[in-house]
This record gives C-alpha cells, structure tokens and sequence, in this order.
C-alpha cells in the first residue's frame, strides 16, 4: 500500500480489526519512510460491475460516486454515519449479487431509494429529487403526495 503522505510503498499494518459489520477490515498501517500513520478499508468485491447510462454509454461502477451522492442526500440527517456506511455496502451487495455484470443506471438508482425509504424519508425524497430530475415545487408536491398514503396506511387501520 502506498503511503498517502510520502508516496513510499513498504508500509506497515499495525492493528486489522473488522468493520462494518464483518464485510469490510480496517487496518491502522505505519510509513517506515515517513512515520505517518494512516487507514485502509479492505472489501470483497464479488465482481467487476459496469454500469449502463440511459444514453447507452458503459462505465465502471464505481462506489465512490454511489457513496457521494447518497451522503449528499444523507447530509445533516439525524442518521448515524456507520448505518449509512452499512446501508452503501449493502446496496453493493445487491447490485454485485444480481448475477449481471451490466447494470442500468435505473436499476442502481431503484435499488438506492429502496435503500434510503428505509433509513430516513428526507434523504429518500433528496435522492428522489435528483434521480427523477425534479424541476419545479410541483414535482416535489406530487413526489410526497404518492409518499403520503404508504406513510399513514398502518394508522388507517386502527381509527374507529
């Protein structure tokens, strides 16, 4: 692993501990060169994913961008940082585990919200809102308005 400081390339693990319930180790590496210290995720990755863009084009998957744009959708939740972390690797899995190395976008994007509808409503509609490229207040309104009736269905139940 090269060292993010110096550049040098023989650094040291010092402590490997898992993470992220048990899908990702975390190890504490040292720079002989340099003396810094620094982290590093390893994870499994099941298999090289690319992703199909509505306009045909083929990228890879990268989890980086997946990541950004959920935490973006996640900022300044009530939501702790580590089951955000777990909810992304989670996503992964279920894209890696499809059996398809082409992946749509929308597919990703599906798989997301589903994801975010269970961990917080506000991130779900900020992802919404960039996923189905919202344009005006009205797209938000009718957005929620199909929120509302899977929201309160339970408590429509138990009324007299």
């Amino acid at each position: 692993m090269r060292c993010p400081f110096c550049g040098d390339t023989s650094s040291q693990v010092k402590d490997s501990r898992p993470a992220e319930d048990h899908g990702v180790i975390r190890r504490r590496r040292l720079c002989p060169a340099c003396g810094a210290r620094f982290t590093t995720f390893e994870r499994v990755q099941l298999r090289e994913l690319t992703v199909l863009k509505k306009n045909g084009r083929r990228v890879a998957f990268n989890r980086d961008k997946l990541a950004r744009s959920i935490h973006i959708a996640m900022r300044k939740r009530p939501v702790d940082p580590e089951d955000v972390e777990r909810m992304i690797s989670g996503v992964v899995r279920q894209l890696e585990s499809q059996g398809e190395t082409e992946i749509t976008s929308e597919t990703i994007g599906r798989t997301v919200m589903a994801a975010l509808a269970a961990v917080d409503t506000v991130g779900y509609v900020r992802f919404a809102s960039v996923y189905r490229n919202f344009s005006e207040a009205s797209d938000f309104e009718t957005f929620i308005q199909q929120l509302r009736p899977s929201e309160h269905s339970d408590d429509e139940g138990d009324a007299p």
